[in-house]
């Protein structure tokens, strides 16, 4: 089988997160709503876990969403052993991974049959705005672009790696965050303080020019809102879904049902490709 290819650069992604940790607290603020929405969904699933996993490069941030807590790195190969755990958490690392399916299915075989997982990532309307004005300014003033943002899959193509690594009851959904800041660089220094800047393995390797972000931060400023203000859209795709298990409730087969839907619905049923007859 052909190795996907290598969309991350693990050592500069180490970097970014370790610069990240001695800036800004406060810009982490995504992940402390990453892991709320975890908190809050693991609250409506009536089960105690007793031997969950976080995979995490910030662990001190994901540490407390649940007891016992084993933390695991988002390396390539994940440090967890088969059929070792009721519960296993992506956070906020996925769309950094080289190979999303096959982080998926080491979490899907480290799981008790009938385990949960919940995974929580960008989704594909994260930083529209700012995607726009840097392609914008990048084209006009070298003709050209340059991979500058990992690409996050949007919610249907991210819902269907959970079949294929071969989840039960596969569930994907989304929450979206508006944020307003000053400017584009301010919205840009954040991103750095939270370790989210640009470790693609294809990435130029250059600085980026001035004039391409005066441009950019000129562009955005006229998205301002009333406040004077420009808005930064933020997408967190929430998946969740179960190791297999006979116990789980199974479609019915076609054809097996006991009653009709159109008695149901108190209509009269007419074939299908025919007008329904009127009085």
């Amino acid at each position: 089988m052909e190795a996907p290819p290598i969309l991350t650069d693990r050592l500069a992604l180490s970097r970014n997160r370790a610069r990240s940790k001695a800036l800004d607290p406060s810009a982490m603020f995504l992940h402390h709503h990453a892991a709320d929405e975890v908190k809050q969904r693991l609250q409506l699933v009536n089960r105690t876990f007793t031997s969950p996993a976080v995979v995490t490069g910030f662990s001190e941030l994901w540490a407390d969403i649940t007891p016992n807590l084993k933390i695991v790195a988002d390396t390539d190969t994940l440090d967890l052993i088969p059929k070792s755990h009721d519960l296993v958490v992506h956070g906020m690392a996925l769309h950094w991974a080289n190979d999303p399916v096959g982080q998926l299915v080491q979490a899907r075989r480290a799981l008790y049959p009938d385990g949960l997982f919940l995974g929580i990532l960008f989704g594909g309307e994260t930083l529209k705005e700012l995607r726009t004005c840097l392609g914008e300014a990048e084209a006009e003033i070298t003709g050209g672009l340059s991979p500058r943002i990992a690409p996050m899959g949007e919610i249907r193509q991210l819902g269907s790696l959970l079949q294929r690594a071969g989840f039960a009851l596969p569930v994907a959904d989304s929450v979206t965050y508006s944020t307003s800041y000053e400017t584009a660089y301010h919205l840009m220094r954040d991103l750095r303080a939270m370790g989210e800047t640009n470790a693609l393995a294809q990435r130029n390797r250059q600085p980026m020019r001035r004039a391409i972000l005066e441009l950019a931060a000129e562009r955005y400023s006229l998205k301002t809102g009333t406040d004077g203000r420009i808005s930064a859209t933020f997408e967190l795709i929430i998946l969740t879904g179960w190791a297999p298990d006979p116990s789980q409730p199974k479609p019915l087969r076609p054809g097996s049902a006991n009653s009709r839907l159109a008695d149901a619905l108190d209509t009269k049923e007419h074939k299908l490709g025919q007008p329904p007859k009127t009085n």
